[in-house]
């Protein structure tokens, strides 16, 4: 206790009552002593919020907000400015970090509920050229199992093409798609979950009896299954880039490596493989209707020499239509021509 004395200062009795009190060591009350700037306080955090989202250069500077405090009667320091300002950005970028964020629940799907897609870019090499790809990404929320498909355009035919290969490998259609607001399907985003639905894409929907989700504005974790889908793809299929001779033939190998993948890749919610949960899951899924008619119509006139143009491409017809406007399906893999 004499040692404890000598090094704090404090008398023995003090020690004394601490030691038998239990306390590990004394809490003091805070004193709460008033400033100058007190009165002065809001109308200071006024201006500071203001000038915060001003650009740097338009933003008046601490030392000219307290010479204008000074002018509405204020006779404390500029120090004392200064510490306000700090305190203030300080509770500022707190409330930031915890407001504002929302609350998020992990997303759990069951059999048959619904499925995930999305467009990403990617490379491959087709008849010795390099070409860039636009890739269709499906994938089912319950089992994870996945599937792929490239296009040389992100166009409706493609996308309609897409659907229709897809719920083909799934053996079903889910009850429920989730997606961005791609220009493909959403012609006008409105407020909130409300959407201006493309009517070509409203019409596969029906055909194929499922509801359709749209995610909200940049909520990429809205569909955080498929986005995970995109990165991983990159190094299980496009890495390193894949040749072939034809779009066609990577198709057939995209999906012959899709469901390869599902036996070798855990499901690590559920047990066994991806495989094994979609074997499940395949009976809940609605049956698959006969493929979609996917084609966008467009309305041409045949020149008289009996030639129709499309995306700066002229494409022959029969001499039977020379001179009348006939009417242009175009599909993801041909043109059709009906008078």
């Amino acid at each position: 206790m004499r040692e404890i004395a000598r090094r704090t200062g404090l008398s023995r009795n003090t020690i004394r009552k601490y030691l038998r009190s239990g306390d590990q060591e004394p809490t003091y009350a805070k004193r709460a002593s008033k400033s100058r700037l007190d009165p002065f306080a809001e109308k200071l955090a006024h201006w500071l919020k203001t000038e915060a989202g001003k650009t740097r250069k338009q933003r008046r500077t601490l030392k000219q907000l307290h010479a204008e405090l000074v002018t509405l009667g204020y006779d404390g320091s500029y120090n004392r400015v200064a510490a306000f300002a700090r305190d203030w950005a300080q509770k500022r970028q707190e409330a930031k970090q915890t407001t504002g964020r929302g609350t998020f629940v992990p997303l759990v799907f069951d059999a048959g509920e619904a499925f995930q897609f999305d467009w990403s870019e990617d490379w491959a090499v087709l008849a010795g050229e390099r070409t860039k790809l636009q890739v269709a990404h499906f994938k089912l929320s319950h089992s994870r199992a996945f599937y792929v498909r490239a296009y040389l355009l992100q166009t409706h035919e493609m996308l309609f093409d897409a659907h229709n290969h897809a719920f083909r490998v799934f053996g079903g259609v889910p009850r429920r798609g989730i997606y961005d607001n791609m220009k493909t399907a959403v012609d006008k985003v409105l407020s909130g979950k409300a959407r201006d639905v493309n009517a070509r894409f409203a019409a596969m929907v029906s055909h194929y009896l499922f509801e359709v989700e749209f995610c909200n504005p940049a909520s990429g974790w809205e569909k955080g299954q498929i986005e995970k889908n995109v990165r991983d793809a990159r190094h299980r299929l496009w890495q390193p880039v894949p040749a072939f001779p034809s779009l066609d033939a990577l198709n057939a190998w995209l999906e012959e490596r899709c469901l390869a993948l599902w036996k070798e890749i855990s499901h690590g919610q559920q047990p066994g493989t991806v495989f094994d949960v979609w074997k499940l899951e395949k009976p809940t899924l609605m049956k698959v209707p006969r493929p979609f008619d996917g084609f966008i119509e467009h309305t041409k006139r045949v020149s008289p020499t009996c030639l129709v143009t499309f995306e700066r491409t002229r494409y022959s017809v029969p001499a039977s239509y020379a001179n009348r406007p006939v009417s242009l399906r175009v599909y993801a893999d041909r043109l059709v021509v009906a008078a």
